[in-house]
């Protein structure tokens, strides 16, 4: 705690730095106020909305993992299960990118089907943040354990992108994603390929059965919106009475990030005739779902070319935002994905119980009554708890 003593210090020390940045809160405020004009009004449709989510790995809170077990799960709105799988940070990486094949060579995955079209067979090769499987297997320390993570959210959007390009649709659709349309996972420029490949599938289904797919994305946390926030709220940004949105300029998202390719688009690539725009493949707006000031503002990526049809998508959303519970004025759809991928109560003891079989079967049966002193009281220090 703070000495009682120190705080006139301490106080005087943030209030000089708040008068010495205080130019560049007025600079946010101007920003803002450039955003005044360009706010729209949603209207209320209604469609089907669709969402996909991959489990937060934060969700696994195992009490016994030597093994650090990673459950990739990825299920849609409607509790169906897209794809399951379990690795490790020293998971062999040559056999997880067999794995998503057959014997004879043909995808048994989501994420098998988009490694061939992007023509790739080997995960190292989709994306520079996987390991080589040798590497692994003869320095597995020298592997960052983040990779499994990477490969949690490379089956995420595989599983979006199968969606889309390999399955039919009976009506029109929104398919929200739980994140915004941007990575920096993909090598090269995979991630401009994919893209091209979503945007070719979705006129495709237009003129073959005549149904209209959207794709957005909904960012939990954003640093556009961070920074913004405050200042769109002091300039009465999003007056009160109805929901409202506002595309945020590509020069104001760059102000944001501290990467500043993270908000180039394709168009400004194409502009300055340079390099191609390789990890971003939506336009970022800022959506208030509510009717009143103090109702959440959403950072809410669209498909880059759906970007014109900004109006319908946001009306689709706010039919199903609406409705949303927990979290007021939160698509539903995304909150029922988050529900059905979940890793908590019976499923994370399901999950805890299995590491443990595991284990013991590793053991000599001499040994295997230790791992049950493990189960029965994993946790000394929670005693102190205890009345």
């Amino acid at each position: 705690m703070f000495d009682p003593e120190n705080l006139p210090e301490i106080r005087e020390s943030v209030r000089g730095r708040a008068e010495a940045d205080g130019k560049l809160f007025d600079e946010l405020r101007e920003e803002a106020r450039s955003l005044a004009g360009e706010v729209r009004v949603i209207k209320p449709r209604s469609t089907t909305a669709v969402s996909l989510m991959a489990s937060d790995g934060g969700n696994n809170r195992l009490t016994f993992d030597p093994f650090h077990v990673q459950l990739v799960r990825v299920v849609d709105s409607y509790g169906k299960q897209l794809c399951l799988d379990a690795v490790s940070p020293t998971t062999d990486t040559d056999a997880l990118s067999r794995a998503q094949f057959d014997t004879d060579g043909k995808p048994r995955t989501a994420l098998g089907r988009m490694m061939v079209d992007l023509g790739k067979t080997s995960l190292h090769d989709l994306s520079h943040m996987i390991p080589h499987g040798k590497l692994v297997r003869e320095a597995p320390h020298k592997a960052k354990p983040s990779w499994v993570l990477v490969y949690r959210d490379l089956c995420e959007w595989a599983v979006l992108y199968d969606r889309i390009c390999y399955h039919t649709f009976a009506t029109d659709t929104l398919i929200v994603r739980d994140g915004q349309l941007r990575s920096k996972l993909f090598r090269g420029e995979l991630f401009i390929e994919w893209r091209h490949r979503v945007e070719e599938s979705i006129a495709r289904i237009y003129q073959q059965d005549r149904r209209r797919v959207y794709l957005v994305g909904l960012a939990k946390h954003s640093k556009v919106l961070s920074r913004y926030q405050l200042a769109m709220a002091i300039e009465n940004v999003f007056p009160p009475g109805e929901a409202r949105y506002v595309r945020v300029p590509r020069e104001l998202e760059a102000k944001a990030y501290v990467w500043p390719e993270y908000a180039r688009g394709e168009e400004e690539a194409e502009d300055a005739g340079g390099e191609a725009a390789k990890f971003v493949v939506g336009d970022m707006y800022l959506v208030r779902f509510g009717t009143r000031s103090g109702d959440p503002v959403w950072a809410v990526d669209i498909f880059t070319p759906q970007s014109s049809q900004a109006s319908e998508m946001f009306s689709y959303l706010l039919a199903d935002a609406i409705d949303g519970f927990p979290v007021p004025f939160y698509p539903r759809c995304l909150q029922r994905a988050h529900e059905h991928a979940e890793v908590v109560d019976f499923d994370l003891e399901i999950l805890q119980d299995e590491i443990f079989l595991a284990i013991r079967n590793l053991l000599p049966p001499g040994k295997q009554d230790v791992i049950e002193a493990f189960r029965l009281n994993p946790d000394p220090s929670g005693r102190r708890f205890q009345s």
